[in-house]
């Protein structure tokens, strides 16, 4: 509104120093009678129609053999009384790449003239699901070109999930958000100290993250548009060959099953270090699901949620992350010939970087995003799988009122969401770091990344999304 009318405002005032007086009342009187705010979701199935090679476990030997349930992309639209939207797409996918983000953000700009940081994408990470990244496709192949299969996969969902964009836009109507929240105890720290290292294991005195946050979406009748919630833990129960959406599948499908129309929305947390424990069997992914499924009905239940007024903020930015110094070419001709078939194809992937660059990759930049709803909730986005050092401090510094937005002084809800937009691997903490291990270091040689990351990682990631919650909070203020 402000760029439309500024250079009309500029030639009138030549004539009849009365009339930008009058646009802007205009503009202002629209903004009034607009609601609150508008909303629309919807539900796409994404599995794929034919045998695919699978996402997660290096150790896998063969594409998939059907499905026990379908995999699902669900969309959350929602827009201000100022007509600024943020679109939210979660999957039930490994991860979200460029391939799969990149076209559809050039599309909302050009299409739908909703600007990329407006568009959160998450993955779930489930890891009985596509793979749709190419690189790993095409080095975990067996027979045939992976790689391009995983290709037409992404464009088929880009396609899909363009024309549910399209057709859900349309469909905005006034709604209600409100935020609650409740607990599921089944995460648990899977980093355990031990005298030769860190391990993958169970460590029930390692920190966690067990909180359920829930977006509510209603209609003015309390009828349920949506509910979006989350949760810190790796969607790791089962490890089988069908397609399945595991805990997070589960309970998604047990919410909509007991609220007939409402779509419910699944946005993994920081559960980088998390694991769901007991695990192993689709029994155990049921029972996972289900107690989420109760936890965020435990939120539906709240007599008085927190109302969400005000308006919509978004920032989003690329920061560049370091790597630490990179190994010389002669130790990684010593890795070349380990017996670890993984260290030597890290190996190989670096030596060819060395070739055909002139040097390894130092530093990688990712973006991070904050959504701001009102002065009520701030949505941090985090890139890659991000561990739970990051939800639990940002939790408690980001919590810092703004006032003046229809809300008083309360502080703001903090949500951290990981695994947005860009899955690229492990994003540690500094503490992650040191205390090496998997999540640390070891689960670099899956990429193409010398790693491990740099100390500065964890307060580079962190200042970038305090600068970007600032600038959020402050666009909420503007008219």
């Amino acid at each position: 509104m402000k760029s439309f009318f500024l250079p009309l405002l500029m030639v009138t005032v030549l004539f009849n120093w009365t009339t930008p007086v009058v646009l802007t009342q205009v503009a202002a009187a629209e903004t009034d009678t607009r609601p609150e705010w508008r909303g629309a979701a919807a539900s796409v199935v994404i599995t794929p129609d034919k045998p695919m090679w699978m996402s997660g476990y290096a150790s896998r030997t063969k594409p998939s053999q059907g499905k026990v349930h379908d995999l699902y992309a669900k969309l959350l639209i929602l827009e201000d009384n100022r007509g600024e939207k943020v679109v939210i797409i979660t999957t039930d996918l490994i991860g979200i790449t460029p391939a799969l983000r990149d076209p559809i953000a050039a599309r909302l700009e050009s299409e739908f003239k909703i600007p990329s940081a407006a568009l959160l994408m998450n993955a779930s990470h489930t890891h009985c699901g596509p793979e749709l990244r190419e690189d790993k496709a095409t080095r975990r192949g067996l027979g045939g070109d992976r790689g391009a299969e995983a290709r037409l996969y992404t464009k088929q969902l880009v396609e899909k999930l363009l024309k549910a964009l399209a057709e859900t836009l349309p469909r905005l109507e006034p709604v209600e958000l409100k935020y609650a929240s409740a607990r599921a105890g089944f995460a648990m720290n899977r980093r355990l100290p031990t005298p030769q290292g860190v391990i993958n294991s169970p460590n029930p005195e390692g920190p966690v993250d067990q909180r359920v946050p829930v977006l509510i979406v209603e209609r003015p009748d309390s009828s349920l548009v949506a509910a979006m919630f989350g949760y810190a833990c790796h969607n790791t129960t089962l490890s089988f060959y069908q397609f399945c959406g595991d805990y997070a599948g589960y309970a998604q499908e047990y919410l909509e099953e007991a609220h007939p129309g409402m779509v419910a929305l699944f946005m993994m947390g920081c559960g980088g270090d998390q694991n769901p424990y007991p695990r192993r069997s689709l029994d155990l992914a049921k029972q996972h699901g289900r107690a989420l499924s109760n936890a965020v009905e435990v939120a539906l239940s709240v007599k008085q949620p927190r109302e969400i007024h005000g308006r919509l903020g978004i920032a989003m930015d690329e920061v560049e992350l370091e790597f630490a110094t990179p190994p010389a070419r002669e130790e990684l001709l010593k890795r070349k010939e380990t017996g670890n078939k993984y260290e030597q194809s890290h190996a190989v992937r670096l030596l060819e970087q060395l070739e055909e660059r002139g040097g390894i990759q130092t530093s990688y930049a990712f973006p991070l995003q904050v959504i701001q709803l009102g002065n009520d909730l701030t949505l941090a986005a985090i890139c890659g799988e991000t561990v739970v050092d990051y939800s639990l401090r940002l939790q408690r510094e980001l919590k810092t009122g703004v006032g003046n937005t229809g809300t008083g002084n309360k502080e703001p809800v903090v949500w951290v969401a990981g695994y947005s937009n860009n899955v690229f691997g492990y994003l540690p903490s500094l503490r992650v770091l040191k205390e090496g291990g998997y999540e640390g270091n070891r689960a670099m040689i899956y990429t193409s990344y010398p790693g491990p990351f740099a100390e500065s990682v964890e307060q580079r990631v962190v200042s970038t999304i305090k600068d970007l919650t600032a600038q959020a909070r402050n666009s909420t203020l503007q008219k």
